[in-house]
């Protein structure tokens, strides 16, 4: 049990990076949203993996509501904003595909060398395992402050979302479930109110590239 606990653990964290390093590499944004879903995917297997070993009720209903939410749900919500956008594709991202990606995998050593000592204090395969949700908000940041278009910033923001939930289920076998359930509800919240916000900023500017709306003048 402890064997096949650490191999689906380690292998789902390393979907987890892996799908954050994809949205670096991709610029399409269906790509995006495909490897958002993936990301979810991977959060909720976790949580179940921690569920079950911890004979955790509470973080199996967790794992459930993620897997719906960030796997299902957000993905969904997304590609109906994208479905009204005639360009899909980031086509100026600030940084080019070579130079993100070798960011993205200084970004993923430096995670692992910064939770050396959180490592250090819980040497279990959960707590080795904390650094790759650490490269995910590192990397998810650096996405943030790189692409142009709104959506991909939003799928910047769901990866730093998931990376924090990534961490608290590594490092504290999850959080109190009213606890989460509220801050996924929150999430859920503010993608809708993004969904309106984007489709309004389609309808009446044309497009939703945050430097041709710099260049908007009253």
């Amino acid at each position: 049990m402890s064997s096949a606990y650490t191999q689906v653990l380690y292998a789902a964290c390393g979907v987890l990076v892996l799908a954050g390093i994809g949205v670096v590499w991709r610029r399409e944004l269906s790509a995006l949203l495909r490897l958002l879903a993936l990301q979810g995917a991977a959060l909720a297997l976790i949580a179940a993996v921690q569920a079950a070993h911890g004979h955790s009720v509470e973080l199996a209903v967790v794992a459930v509501v993620v897997a719906v939410v960030k796997a299902v749900v957000l993905p969904r919500i997304l590609r109906r904003v994208l479905a009204r956008d005639d360009q899909p594709r980031e086509a100026t991202p600030l940084v080019n595909v070579a130079a993100a990606l070798l960011a993205a995998g200084m970004f993923t050593l430096a995670a692992y060398a910064a939770a050396r000592p959180l490592v250090d204090l819980n040497p279990t395969p959960a707590g080795r395992a904390a650094p790759a949700a650490l490269a995910v908000v590192l990397i998810a940041f650096f996405t943030l402050v790189t692409r142009r278009r709104a959506l991909s910033q939003i799928v910047a923001v769901l990866m730093i979302d998931n990376g924090i939930a990534a961490l608290a289920f590594l490092i504290a076998a999850g959080v109190p479930l009213i606890v989460d359930l509220g801050v996924t509800a929150d999430v859920l919240l503010a993608v809708l109110v993004l969904q309106v916000l984007t489709a309004r900023m389609h309808t009446h500017l044309g497009g939703t590239d945050l430097d041709d709306l710099r260049e908007l003048r009253d």
